[in-house]
């Protein structure tokens, strides 16, 4: 590693590993199989104060900046784990941190940090709208001192292992405002109280234990007390955590190339044919040097990132090519890993095979690399929009 990555949080990625090393690869992979979700790791993690890392102190977190959020997460998928279970509590609370209320602030984050409260749900994506928020078709009607909820989310991961969901619905229908990103409202969603009463939840079954599923909302009420911030402006609060939650992954994506380089440079040493090792061959050697150039150039633009957004500055640019480039760059690295390993990359005890789903899902979500080219195209290089 550089001297500055190394020396990133270099105490709080000690700890880390050390609580990791309790949950092996055994464990993540028999949660694999039965589509089991890895509540003793979460609560280790819990305990540990670790996702409560962005929590001020004042609220019972740890008051760190986002660059300890990222090293942790780093650090969970370069130890061989899958920190998907958990690392949305660490992006979906900012938008209560900069919105809500100093009410909405004092009744859920202290518990939050604590692990009295899971926020693990974010409801936004939509069957027919996909990207396309504004789009979407989720109403939230106002009647007295409650909302009413009508609509179907998707891809909504940990619904199930979460009490709150953060939604993003229609409160002002579209053809009624003068730009299509207005209109929309954030609120909190205690599913607790929902669930049986108008809220159901369908698991989805994927590539990878994502624990992923469809949620469905019939007159469910929500307490008007629970929008975030003003009704109408859910849009612009959403996109304000983007730029964190796209470091994030990025900073997950970046552990897992570090743990397929490592992976695949220790048994390209050890695995000999024809009286050598493997690793003497330029045509192993080379893809794995290919994806260790990825992963530090990738590193760099995050670490860039991460120093702007706590700065202050608009770290957009560095948001958006660091997910991308870091997500390759995973991906990369499991290509050689698996090519190294031979056949014993798809066997299931090699962990392999899981970390190679499970990394692929980044260049799709949170958001795809279509639409990281695009903002790009438009807001860094000036190019005509194009959608």
């Amino acid at each position: 590693m550089t001297a500055t990555a190394a020396e990133d949080h270099a105490e709080i990625r000690e700890e880390v590993r050390k609580l990791c090393a309790r949950f092996p690869g055994e464990y993540w992979r028999e949660l694999d199989r039965e589509r089991g979700y890895p509540t003793e790791f979460v609560r280790a993690l819990t305990e540990a104060g670790y996702l409560a890392a962005l929590i001020p102190e004042e609220y019972g977190g740890a008051g760190l900046p986002l660059s300890a959020a990222a090293a942790i997460l780093e650090e969970i998928q370069h130890s061989g784990g899958n920190a998907a279970a958990c690392h949305a509590q660490m992006y979906i609370m900012g938008t209560i941190l900069r919105h809500g209320s100093e009410e909405q602030k004092r009744r859920y984050l202290p518990k939050i940090a604590s692990g009295e409260l899971r926020l693990q749900a974010f409801g936004v994506t939509e069957p027919t709208s996909g990207t396309d928020t504004t789009a979407l078709r989720t109403t939230a009607r106002r009647e007295g001192d409650k909302y009413i909820v009508n609509g179907q989310k998707i891809w909504t991961s940990r619904a199930e292992h979460s009490d709150l969901m953060l939604l993003l619905a229609r409160t002002t229908p579209r053809e009624q405002v003068k730009r299509k990103t207005e209109g929309l409202s954030t609120f909190i969603v205690d599913m607790r109280a929902a669930l049986g009463k108008g809220l159901t939840i369908r698991p989805i079954r994927t590539m990878m234990n994502h624990n992923t599923t469809e949620v469905f909302f019939d007159n469910v009420e929500i307490p008007a007390e629970n929008l975030v911030g003003e009704e109408g402006k859910g849009f612009r609060y959403i996109l304000d955590g983007m730029n964190a939650e796209r470091l994030l992954i990025a900073a997950e994506c970046i552990g897992d190339a570090k743990w397929f380089i490592e992976k695949a440079v220790a048994y390209a040493k050890e695995r000999v044919l024809f009286g050598r090792p493997i690793g003497q061959n330029q045509g192993v050697q080379f893809p794995i040097a290919r994806a260790y150039a990825q992963m530090r150039a990738a590193e760099a633009i995050v670490h860039k990132g991460l120093r702007k957004f706590e700065a202050g500055e608009n770290c957009g640019e560095e948001a958006n090519m660091g997910k991308m480039l870091a997500a390759e760059a995973s991906w990369a690295a499991g290509e050689a890993c698996i090519q190294t390993h031979g056949g014993f990359g798809f066997a299931e005890e090699y962990d392999i095979e899981r970390k190679f789903r499970e990394t692929r899902l980044y260049q799709v979500a949170p958001i795809s690399t279509n639409l990281i080219l695009s903002y790009l195209g438009e807001h860094v290089l000036g190019l005509p929009r194009s959608y």
